[in-house]
């Protein structure tokens, strides 16, 4: 038995350490394949960047089109406007200023009232991004143009008017536009870009705006020069034109030459010069925006009979701010004043008149807007402004051989001054980039006007009450 297991044993042992030795010894572990490092990633260029941010914004964007490189954003909003005047100005949804009539007449007594859907706007805006460029086409149109005679009474066939159309182009801290603009005389909110959301001319509702605003839309060649974040200036060059309104009294043959309202082409002698600086603060809330800026003129006449030209020179300043006191409320505070700068005033008085002997004499003029845009949230805006303009007289002789403006006697047109206080409220209902917006605008002005002259027992001045109450729907 002892002999049998020990055997037994012993072969296994035997056998375990046979078997032990011709087994192959095991391979050392392979070890990790070193990892090689990434290289590293050059900077994206130029357009591969401002594609990821252009993909990255149109989440939030609003709508477009794109036709070839070109992404086309529609601009505009349909408007469904209400206005009544205790006055029968007489001159639609958007304000006649200078033309209030007196108490004494039959439409100083006559109120008015009217719905149009004339101010709402159609357009586009086109950005491109060829090379280094930045280019920017935009248009825009509403339905205030000359009317037919029978616009407001079967069809109501509003007329299609242009209002802007430019071309803007930027490169490393130039930017250079051309065509129908804002005028760079037209205050601005921030810089001087000639987006209609980064300018100012009230959130009136009146399509003629505010008394006292100094703009225009005028074909424009602007150069403009981006110094740093904070600092902009720039230099334009205006289509001129000479002008005097309806209330000039003219030696007879020299009134062909000066736009008296119906004159279309009048022989303008150089284009009118503007030149415009801004500081703007950062951009965190809230804001600071500040402009000085000028505009130089030249008029000519020539005597018809000698042929022999007569030359004057206009020019006026600018100083305007655009304030925010706090987060939620803006100072408005714009001035302007000059000589021979009627037409920048929305042609409320003369650029110039003409002497007997043929010599031009610019006419001094000055206007002022003063108020507070208030926002406690993106739903309401409160608004309330004062403006008005001035209008120095400028005259020879007196009597029926009186000529120029102003002089006893003139016309109940000659304004001294006119003058409005405007307020209102904008409320938001919903407001979302991609699908638009709908608002609520309304707004009262009470607004009056002194003659240089009046008759005997006639009222010193005119007045009138304004409200206006819109709906409208924004573009997305």
């Amino acid at each position: 038995m002892k002999l049998r297991v020990f055997s037994n044993t012993g072969v296994c042992i035997l056998g375990f350490s046979l078997l032990t030795w011709a087994a192959p010894a095991p391979k050392p572990a392979a070890k990790p394949a070193a990892r090689k490092s990434a290289p590293a990633k050059k900077p994206a260029p130029v357009k591969a960047r401002r594609a990821l941010a252009v993909r990255a914004s149109q989440a939030s964007a609003p709508m477009y089109f794109r036709i070839g490189q070109a992404e086309i954003t529609p601009v505009g909003f349909a408007d469904f406007t209400a206005v009544w005047r205790s006055s029968n100005v007489g001159s639609g949804i958007g304000t006649g200023f200078p033309g209030i009539p007196f108490g004494n007449t039959l439409a100083g007594n006559e109120s008015e009232f009217r719905f149009s859907e004339q101010n709402s706007r159609i357009g586009f805006k086109v950005t491109a991004h060829p090379d280094d460029f930045d280019v920017t086409g935009y248009m825009e149109a509403d339905f205030l143009g000359v009317q037919p005679p029978n616009a407001y009474v079967s069809s109501n066939s509003n007329s299609l008017r242009m209002r802007l159309y430019w071309v803007d182009v930027k490169k490393d801290g130039w930017e250079l536009l051309a065509g129908q603009t804002w005028s760079l005389l037209t205050p601005n909110r921030r810089g001087l870009s000639p987006l209609p959301g980064d300018l100012f001319f009230t959130d009136n509702m009146d399509t003629n705006y505010q008394v006292g605003l100094v703009w225009g839309r005028i074909p424009e060649i602007r150069l403009v020069r981006h110094i740093n974040r904070h600092w902009t200036a720039g230099i334009a060059f205006d289509s001129p034109e000479q002008y005097i309104g309806g209330a000039v009294t003219l030696p007879g043959a020299y009134a062909p030459q000066l736009d008296n309202g119906s004159n279309l082409a009048t022989p303008n002698y150089a284009p009118d010069v503007i030149g415009k600086i801004a500081f703007d603060s950062s951009h965190n809330a809230p804001r600071i925006h500040l402009e000085l800026g000028g505009v130089f003129r030249t008029f000519r006449v020539d005597n018809p009979t000698t042929f022999v030209a007569q030359k004057a020179t206009g020019d006026g300043v600018t100083l305007n701010g655009n304030i925010g006191l706090t987060k939620k409320i803006h100072l408005i505070a714009n001035s302007f004043y000059g000589q021979g700068v009627g037409r920048y005033i929305f042609g409320m008085g003369p650029d110039v008149i003409v002497r007997p002997d043929g010599s031009v004499s610019p006419v001094h003029a000055g206007a002022g807007i003063g108020g507070f845009e208030v926002s406690p949230n993106a739903q309401w805006t409160w608004f309330t402004y004062y403006g008005g303009a001035y209008f120095q007289r400028d005259f020879t002789g007196s009597g029926k051989s009186a000529l120029g403006y102003g002089f006893l006697g003139s016309a109940s047109s000659n304004n001294r001054a006119i003058q409005e206080f405007t307020t209102g409220l904008v409320h938001t209902f919903w407001s979302d980039p991609k699908i638009g917006a709908l608002q609520f605008i309304s707004q009262y002005s009470y607004l009056w006007r002194n003659p240089w002259s009046v008759a005997a027992g006639a009222p010193r001045s005119a007045h009138s009450n304004m409200i206006f109450a819109d709906l409208r729907y924004v573009l997305p």
